[in-house]
């Protein structure tokens, strides 16, 4: 089979990330070309600028293709914002013949979607949790089998029409075509959480720069997605007012905070060991050593960052900074989740993604807030260029390539009922085929 090229661009609040990947049936991905341009125009995961967001989509995406020596005319892009919310809804359809067949599943689909929403907001997946058969519950896919009734229980996310409206024109408009519009929590599971997590029941959290992302997973069906208008970009204002730094300066600081944390820690542990060698059995001056030790530890140096009039920071006070922040965005996703009836301690824990997942600490403070074993997650690992995508801020990105493969060329029953609004195409499907008549 000819190699299939997918193109993929998560559209963040701090960067945009492009992936370009060739695609083989039965071979995992293989990453040809990626970029990472930051973000304009887009705040809290919706467009507040297009100009700018098309400016900073179209040279993440220039950057990409020459890495991949090829242009593409194709994408799939995600969708965030607090405008996301999600519900359960079931579809049942009679069985016309002795089998059931893909035409049955995609009834049952449509069924299942035929939900009353606001005239101000569009479906973007229909997303099977389990079929059942004549009774018969716990089915993942039940083409071939015999029945005469078939029931699916789904779970529908949907979306603001104008904030994907405007998602879609600036893509549209720098003349590429859109194979579909993927949620960047449903996009960061798909590349993040392992098949016993969500079997067993696992809380994901993909932590951006301005918003925060919340699926939850039980027997191996979603139950719960969403999103809060809190991330990483709060984080680094704390940081800016309580160290008081530029904001640009708390970034760097936010950033290489884990590296220079460990390199101070070496160096206190040199300097302890040269020490002891030289004062060995003086056990006044030991006890004065360790005095220094522990000042030491509570030392940042952050001088190799280059910021004006700023050696050294308090790492207590870093660190007290960054859980009372987490622990308020940790406290907002479990209201958010319990309020609409769903469980946010699940025994699998609790999964950190996203590009703030590396703040360091954060594992144990989610720990500490939920109750819950808590990890770090980090995409799947794809062939190709694998280390420009290792770190947990391109799981969405990951997770759209991932998307896109599984749809072998032409979307699956899920993907083709989930373009469609209600009864018909709807408002957003009458955009997407406005912008689609004006493609070359």
């Amino acid at each position: 089979m000819a190699n299939r090229i997918i193109t993929a661009i998560d559209i963040g609040s701090t960067k945009i990330a492009s992936v370009i990947a060739s695609i083989v049936e039965g071979e995992q991905p293989t990453v040809i070309g990626v970029a990472s341009y930051p973000s304009k125009g887009i705040k809290k995961g919706v467009v507040v600028n297009i100009d700018e967001a098309i400016n900073s989509i179209a040279a993440s995406l220039e950057a990409a293709e020459r890495m991949a020596g090829m242009s593409t005319n194709s994408v799939y892009i995600s969708v965030n914002g607090k405008h996301i919310t999600s519900l359960n809804n079931k579809g049942v359809v009679a069985i016309a013949k002795e089998e059931i067949g893909p035409e049955d599943i995609l009834r049952a689909l449509e069924s299942a979607r035929t939900i009353s929403i606001p005239p101000s907001r569009e479906i973007l997946h229909v997303i099977p949790r389990e079929y059942i058969v004549d009774a018969q519950g716990d089915i993942k896919d039940p083409t071939g089998m015999t029945g005469t009734r078939l029931e699916v229980d789904t779970h529908i996310v949907s979306a603001t029409s104008s904030a994907v409206y405007n998602l879609m024109r600036c893509v549209y408009t720098i003349g590429l075509k859109i194979e579909d519009e993927v949620f960047c929590g449903w996009a960061s599971s798909i590349s993040v959480l392992t098949e016993t997590e969500k079997e067993l029941g696992v809380i994901l959290l993909d932590i951006g720069g301005g918003t925060t992302t919340i699926n939850t997973f039980i027997d191996d069906a979603i139950t719960y997605s969403g999103s809060v208008p809190l991330g990483g970009v709060n984080v680094t204002s704390d940081l800016a007012i309580g160290l008081r730094v530029s904001l640009e300066d708390a970034e760097k600081i936010k950033i290489n905070a884990e590296e220079l944390m460990k390199m101070s820690q070496k160096s206190s542990v040199s300097e302890m060991t040269k020490r002891r060698e030289k004062l060995l059995g003086k056990e006044d001056e030991e006890d004065e050593e360790t005095g220094e030790t522990k000042k030491n530890k509570d030392i940042i140096d952050v001088s190799n960052l280059e910021i004006s009039g700023v050696k050294t920071v308090s790492r207590k006070l870093f660190e007290e900074i960054v859980e009372a922040r987490l622990s308020e965005i940790f406290d907002y996703v479990i209201k958010q989740v319990e309020d609409t009836g769903n469980e946010a301690k699940l025994p699998a824990g609790v999964v950190i993604t996203g590009g703030s997942a590396l703040i360091p600490g954060i594992s144990n403070i989610a720990k500490k807030i939920f109750g819950i074993p808590a990890r770090i997650g980090y995409p799947k690992v794809m062939s190709g260029l694998v280390d420009e995508i290792s770190s947990p801020s391109y799981s969405v990105v990951q997770g759209l390539i991932m998307y896109g493969a599984k749809n072998d060329g032409v979307k699956n029953m899920r993907v083709q009922s989930s373009s469609k609004g209600g009864s018909g195409e709807g408002v957003f499907g009458k955009i997407k085929g406005f912008f689609k008549n004006l493609m070359p």
